[in-house]
């Protein structure tokens, strides 16, 4: 429905929800079942203050939710040896487990850990052609079969840090791609009943360790992280119209970017960190500009009658992508910022919202609207093919993770407005809601 344009376009959210706590929760809703099995084994421990955190269950909910691997429960492992040397690799093989996470946490000290792991192979382990020896179906005297082992010393507060290091190592060394779990999510939260009700929040990918930045009673919305993951760009109405911010995440220092007549909304970071696009309505319509964010200069990208909205930028920094009324209904379309040159991209469906590229360039992601169903999709730059990602209802607002792999999104579950994951190939879904309540507006920080 067109509403659902015109609201982006004219930055104001109308849904006023509740939301009483920030935390989330990841609730696994499909795609487990066609995931690679891999075995995280509890970590032993040597020491007399046991941590709080359970650096194994982190890296196993980790690999699960990226939606690449299905972690073989604790009752189903077929033994839990300290150390690679003393593997059964037959007993792994034949539960179908390909790779193996063992891990030790030593305390050395007050408040003072040393963690160490390794990676094993199942399949080289039990391949013959990898082996030197075998002594009672354990391996001994090849190495090849550890994919990767280190150890590091850390404090008590850095055992989940540590442990989403270790899944992306994990991640890497099996997929070839680099892992996003030390990443951040930024996100708004409503709740009508406080003084303050808009909250800008910012989470570790999976909902922890959640930090409120700012507290406002006037909407919150559209933050954009910039590429060295230290600020936030977004718009707020704390003055009763809206307005620009930039704000540091680790200091909470603010700098008003744009405060002009009209419109100011949807920022967006270039890929250098010099600039942003953003819309801006002073000269009378909806248009895109860039702003130099030292100077605060700008540059007229778009100079239309239609609606042009929602700016996000190409990897390599010469295109912008933006959403624009200019064929009838919203669809999108990029313009080189070198030759000032404008294409319509999107053709399939009642309309598409919200693009962004991904990562490597190759595909576009968006809100798809079909049969009066909004849903989160997928196009191939060079095939054009859209590939309809999820089902569920009313989707909005993706954003995808740095290394490409799975897109974040707000949709509604029930009578709540929530957050959800899914996977780049759609196989793998998930939710994230909040404890109490409704969350919206997410934003992937880039590799932190």
């Amino acid at each position: 429905m067109f509403k659902l344009f015109r609201n982006a376009v004219v930055i104001i959210s109308l849904m006023l929800s509740t939301v009483a706590q920030a935390s989330l929760e990841i609730v696994i809703t499909e795609g487990i079942d066609s995931a690679r099995p891999i075995a995280i084994l509890p970590f032993t421990f040597k020491g007399a203050n046991l941590p709080k955190e359970r650096i194994d269950e982190v890296i196993a909910a980790d690999l699960m939710r990226s939606g690449k691997f299905s972690p073989l429960a604790s009752i189903k492992m077929p033994q839990r040896p300290p150390t690679s040397a003393q593997i059964d690799y037959a007993a792994w093989a034949r539960e179908g487990v390909e790779a193996i996470v063992i891990g030790q946490i030593t305390e050395i000290g007050i408040d003072r850990y040393t963690v160490s792991f390794e990676l094993i192979d199942v399949l080289k382990g039990s391949n013959s052609a990898d082996r030197q020896s075998l002594n009672a179906g354990r391996l001994t005297g090849s190495n090849a079969h550890i994919l990767d082992s280190r150890e590091t010393t850390i404090n008590g507060s850095q055992f989940r840090q540590y442990a989403h290091r270790i899944s992306d190592i994990v991640y890497e060394k099996l997929t070839g791609e680099r892992g996003a779990f030390l990443t951040k999510i930024a996100y708004v939260l409503v709740n009508r009943n406080q003084q303050f009700p808009y909250q800008l929040v910012v989470a570790d990918y999976d909902g922890a360790n959640e930090q409120v930045l700012l507290r406002s009673k006037e909407p919150l919305m559209s933050p954009s992280w910039s590429p060295d993951g230290t600020k936030l760009a977004y718009v707020t109405f704390e003055k009763r119209q809206s307005q620009i911010y930039i704000q540091d995440i680790y200091s909470g220092r603010r700098t008003m970017l744009s405060s002009s007549p009209g419109i100011n909304g949807a920022p967006t970071w270039s890929p250098d960190g010099k600039r942003l696009a953003l819309v801006l309505s002073k000269d009378g319509n909806a248009e895109i500009y860039l702003m130099d964010v030292a100077t605060k200069a700008l540059t007229r990208v778009t100079n239309h009658r239609a609606i042009d909205t929602e700016p996000s930028w190409s990897p390599d920094g010469k295109e912008l992508l933006f959403s624009s009324e200019r064929g009838g209904n919203p669809q999108l379309y990029s313009v080189n910022l070198l030759t000032g040159a404008t294409r319509r991209l999107t053709f399939e469906g009642e309309m598409n919202l919200a693009g962004s590229y991904t990562p490597d360039g190759n595909s576009v992601v968006m809100v798809n609207r079909t049969r009066g169903q909004y849903h989160i999709a997928k196009m191939d730059r060079q095939t054009r093919f859209l590939q309809v990602l999820t089902k569920t209802n009313l989707d909005e607002s993706p954003s995808v993770a740095p290394n490409g792999s799975m897109i974040i999104y707000s949709t509604t579950h029930g009578s709540s407005q929530v957050l959800a994951l899914v996977s780049m190939d759609g196989r793998f879904k998930a939710r994230l809601p909040a404890v109490e309540g409704q969350v919206k507006s997410p934003s992937w920080s880039p590799f932190l």
